[in-house]
């Protein structure tokens, strides 16, 4: 059942049937499991945000935490109905694929191109922060060029194993989560012995009244957040979606937040506030304080390139894959729906190539604060199709449709729904005047495309129509 004015969804791919074998072609993709897919999410989630994050939410106070454990609860609630839509429709593209499901071809669009805003132009972002932390062990900070060349680097090696096959992401994605819980959990476990409330500063920091500081914080932690839909946008390339995306969402997304919450709580009792204000690298600071010396910032700064490395591999992975699922049906250009040993190749390369001209701009620009608006607009686009989503799922429980909705979970699943909704519209209210302005003009440039892409469709159907 569809409401007036949608299209049925489209069949499912070829690399979507459910034994993992193209149509055809008789060879078999290589599939995620549990162990993969929940690394996925957790990798994709703890990128360089968790490095930065403590000095980026101080200067609000201590009432940021309160903002973390408000973003926690809302992520949990995105992450339990993204893993309901995923057993309704265990297909790639997440978001994109439930709300054009639910209302049709131009919402699935923008859910399709706000989330594929997100992805490379968060790709910009972990590469310029991970050369700040590159050059703590090798200096390349010191020339503007040297640092973008690195930058890139950073960019291009990610997509290189993108290139060589589902299998091999999935192998770097769960070295590179092993790798930065280890450093990340002993400073979370290990500051809490040598924790000093003194340290912690003044409960509001800042001249915002108390729901503008929590609002304000809540848009800055949402980009060390996002990837909490990874393994639904993914869903087409894990076993027994229906079962494992639920859990691997839910696992995923609550181990970083417990990482994050202990991480933060750590950097903020053992590093003065007045001097985590002005850090660069908090969790370098936090180890230095607690045992002395300066291996920290070398043992910090190592962890903090193997998390952003895994990250970007991922998400270089989910901009292809969202891009590729809107392309097959007619939304994205057909280029983009070329695939090679599982993975969107065309989509990887657009990724990667779009992220290295923001990442030049960047350092042409010579200023920091163009890129942090940017940032600040990923906040606006994720919100985007998160809430389509949930408006999605809102729609299957509200409709009636007794073959989508498990009446024994009607209850909870509308409770978990409409929390999930709220938080979105939080989020994009706490993104700030600038921001909204301009992932707005992002949004209506696709409107744009999308009108280009209807025409072809029309066009292509009228002519053989005609035929």
């Amino acid at each position: 059942m569809h409401v007036t004015g949608t299209v049925p969804p489209p069949a499912p791919a070829p690399q979507d049937t459910p034994d993992g074998t193209p149509d055809g072609t008789g060879r078999r993709t290589r599939r995620f499991g549990l162990p993969v897919a929940t690394a996925l999410v957790m990798g994709n989630i703890i990128g360089g945000g968790i490095f930065l994050l403590p000095a980026s939410i101080a200067p609000y106070g201590t009432i940021s935490l309160l903002a973390f454990g408000v973003l926690t609860v809302g992520a949990i609630a995105l992450a339990l109905v993204f893993g309901r839509l995923a057993e309704r429709d265990p297909r790639t593209g997440g978001p994109y694929v439930y709300a054009r499901e639910a209302f049709g071809d131009f919402a699935g669009f923008l859910a399709a191109w706000a989330y594929w805003i997100t992805t490379w132009v968060s790709n910009a972002a972990l590469a310029v922060a991970a050369v700040g932390y590159l050059d703590v062990l090798i200096p390349v900070g010191e020339h503007r060029w040297t640092a973008c060349l690195a930058a890139l680097v950073v960019q291009w090696l990610p997509a290189l194993a993108n290139y060589a096959g589902t299998r091999y992401v999935g192998a770097v994605q769960v070295v590179s989560t092993v790798l930065k819980l280890v450093p990340l959990l002993l400073v979370a476990v290990g500051g809490l012995f040598f924790f000093d409330a003194g340290n912690l500063g003044p409960f509001r920091a800042g001249g915002e009244s108390a729901l503008g500081a929590v609002s304000a914080a809540a848009a800055i932690l949402l980009f060390s957040y996002l990837g909490v839909e990874s393994a639904a946008v993914s869903a087409g390339e894990v076993r027994d979606p229906r079962r494992t995306v639920g859990r691997a969402t839910v696992i995923g997304t609550a181990g970083a937040a417990v990482v994050y919450l202990l991480g933060t709580l750590a950097v903020f009792g053992t590093v003065a506030h007045d001097r985590l204000v002005e850090s660069g690298a908090p969790f370098s600071d936090a180890v230095n304080g607690m045992f002395g010396g300066a291996w920290g910032g070398w043992a910090v700064a190592l962890a903090a390139l193997v998390s952003m490395t895994g990250c970007l591999n991922g998400w270089t992975l989910l901009s292809a894959q969202t891009s590729y699922a809107a392309a097959k049906d007619g939304l994205f250009p057909a280029p983009l729906a070329r695939k090679r040993r599982g993975v969107p190749t065309v989509g990887v390369g657009v990724t990667v190539l779009l992220a290295s001209l923001l990442t030049v701009y960047n350092y042409a620009s010579g200023t920091a604060r163009v890129f942090e608006t940017l940032v600040l607009v990923t906040t606006f686009t994720a919100t985007v199709p998160y809430l389509l989503a949930t408006a999605a799922q809102l729609y299957h429980l509200v409709s009636g449709q007794r073959d989508r909705v498990d009446r024994a979970r009607l209850v909870r699943d509308l409770a978990v729904a409409s929390v999930a909704a709220a938080f979105s519209l939080w989020l994009i209210a706490g993104a700030g005047y600038q921001a909204v302005y301009q992932g707005a003009l992002f949004l209506f440039a696709g409107v744009l495309v999308h009108a280009v892409m209807a025409a072809r469709r029309q066009r292509t159907a009228t002519g053989t129509a005609g035929r």
